[in-house]
């Protein structure tokens, strides 16, 4: 059974399909089977994308475009991955190795939403105007008074080198190009190596839109292609969601040209277990929180803070329901948490497991490959125990299903532990008392805090870090404006 989209083999480059000298293997990561061998870019087919993304923006019709008109551009688009939601679930399934239940809900349905949220507030964006105000004329002072106003309006960038990860890849994507295209930007986007067609189906369906040459580029490939799009004069932003090792990198590429950078980095959160929580429910939010992907997720609540008084309730609890995860090739709909991405990064969630056991760690339950999948790059739900806050494995993010719990006795003591970390990226409380739990969410420094699980589902709310996660939102009412910069317009009245 052919997997959608893998028939894509060239880039989407100006338009058109170029063809390219080399292909590299894409990798089911459940079975290690190739499911597809996807174009490989280069420093050359960067260059064209971006000199085609330039010549768009500084030439072509779509800067110029109402905002309504490019709207209409993107309601398209977004009516034509909605037809294809069944292929592009297919997909990610086999490309990225996640879950059905996780794939339909976070991966593809949540983020058509949200986009099509984003287009229908970009339609009312307004400029704003600056207060009348009469004045002396400097040249005439006995004469008439000068009258005078402006407008503050926003403005399109220019040239956007978008830069995404293997975890999420179509929803990093779409988290790109629409807010991109909306504010009236060109794109260059660059995939993971990983998950490269989950970009490349952008082409084919911008082609069935009759999205205009250039605004829309894909290239594929590693270091090198990134490398470029960060330095490159011609790119003004740069907009990367993926490791924070990597955003360090790009920041500093950047600079040179003082690019504008929006990074959407790693996390370690906490989630606090005050006295008064449900165990269970608790318990249930944070394993199944680890399952999501096989933990590669830089948002989830990783970092069990758990009141003294329940921790060894909640660790049984937790090792209780981690038993009953069932883990396995996810082209079975009963199957609940896939594979990691590849070998590397299996070795490297084994790596931080080992040497938590070495540190002092108790080790309550996984701790390494399910053993009835001896193919596929698969990991245990693994917990530990008896984890101080200083430890590797409580500071470092692991990108895998590996929780760590760490007791405390008091709320002051649950926070500090909390905003211990060079992260800020999301957090989570747990409380009977939803008052003081709402105290204590506004005290932690993260951009997201989620009390008793939240409403149930992914609002459309800004999502971003403080601290080493990042720079910048993504979605929310001010999506947009980070892909905008600012104008002020002065002008006289009357004259």
């Amino acid at each position: 059974m052919s997997i959608p989209f893998t028939q894509l083999d060239k880039l989407y480059i100006n338009g058109q399909w170029v063809a390219v000298q080399h292909t590299e293997a894409v990798l089911n990561p459940a079975t290690e089977a190739v499911i597809g061998h996807a174009p490989l870019g280069d420093h050359s087919s960067a260059d064209a994308a971006i000199d085609a993304a330039r010549q768009a923006f500084d030439r072509g019709p779509w800067p110029q475009l109402s905002v309504f008109e490019r709207a209409g551009y993107l309601r398209r688009l977004h009516a034509e991955l909605v037809a294809e939601r069944e292929a592009i679930a297919g997909l990610i399934v086999a490309e990225v190795g996640c879950s059905q239940g996780v794939t339909y809900g976070m991966q593809v349905d949540m983020p058509l939403g949200h986009v099509l949220t984003a287009i229908d507030q970009s339609l009312s964006e307004q400029p704003r105007q600056i207060a009348t105000q009469t004045t002396v004329n400097p040249f005439n002072p006995g004469g008439p008074l000068l009258l005078g106003s402006g407008s503050i309006e926003r403005e399109p960038i220019g040239v956007v080198a978008g830069i995404t990860g293997y975890n999420f890849p179509f929803l990093l994507n779409l988290a790109k190009i629409f807010p991109a295209l909306l504010a009236g930007n060109t794109l260059v986007l660059k995939p993971s190596p990983f998950t490269p067609y989950s970009a490349l189906l952008f082409g084919q369906l911008a082609e069935r839109i009759g999205l205009p040459a250039g605004v829309l580029n894909i290239v594929t490939g590693g270091p090198d292609v990134g490398a470029m799009l960060s330095t490159d004069p011609r790119v003004d932003m740069v907009s990367f969601t993926g490791s924070e090792a990597v955003g360090i990198s790009i920041m500093t590429q950047a600079s040179a040209t003082l690019k504008r950078v929006h990074l959407e980095l790693g996390g370690k959160s906490a989630l606090i277990v005050r006295a008064d929580a449900d165990i269970q429910t608790a318990a249930m939010a944070a394993v199944g929180g680890l399952t999501v992907n096989a933990g590669q997720g830089c948002a989830l609540l990783t970092r069990f803070v758990v009141h003294e008084s329940i921790r060894c309730a909640f660790i049984q609890t937790a090792q209780a329901i981690a038993s009953q995860i069932k883990i396995g090739d996810p082209s079975d709909p009963t199957v609940m948490m896939g594979p990691l991405i590849r070998e590397s990064q299996r070795a490297k969630v084994q790596g931080f497991i080992d040497r938590g056991r070495d540190s002092g760690a108790t080790l309550v339950c996984g701790g390494g490959r399910p053993a009835h999948l001896s193919q596929g790059y698969f990991s245990e739900v693994t917990l530990f125990d008896n984890v101080r806050n200083d430890m590797e494995i409580a500071q470092e993010e692991i990108f895998g299903p590996v929780g760590v719990t760490i007791g405390f006795d008091s709320d002051e003591e649950a926070l500090a532990i909390a905003n211990d970390s060079r992260f800020g990226l999301n957090g989570g409380i747990y409380t009977a008392d939803v008052a003081t739990g709402l105290d204590m969410a506004r005290r932690i420094r993260a951009g997201s805090v989620y009390l008793n699980g939240g409403g149930g589902q992914m609002p459309y709310a800004p999502i971003g870090g403080y601290k080493r996660s990042g720079i910048g939102r993504e979605f929310g009412p001010d999506w947009l404006k980070e892909f905008t910069q600012e104008k002020s317009i002065i002008y006289p009245i009357g004259r």
